[in-house]
């Protein structure tokens, strides 16, 4: 079966928590609102996929396309470094 590796591309992203939930907002350029579920603080963050929810933990990734999304913290660990 053919295979296939990511392309090295070099990312904006932020970590949404507790501290940064303001700034992770004022970062996210797109269609966004803040809500909350169970009593937590979540972005609603229009995609080009449809609305998606990040959590309290997720990354919010800015792509090549200037586009916005949220990204679970293990998937993050796994596909992305830092940059020096």
């Amino acid at each position: 079966m053919p295979q296939f590796r990511k392309k090295p591309v070099v990312v904006e992203a932020m970590q949404f928590t507790e501290d940064s939930k303001n700034q992770v907002f004022n970062f996210v350029r797109c269609s966004c609102h803040a809500d909350f579920i169970d009593g937590k603080p979540v972005l609603k963050i229009e995609t080009l996929e449809g609305s998606m929810t990040a959590s309290l933990g997720d990354w919010v990734i800015k792509g090549i396309k200037n586009e916005f999304y949220p990204c679970k913290p293990d998937i993050f660990e796994a596909t992305y470094e830092p940059v020096s």
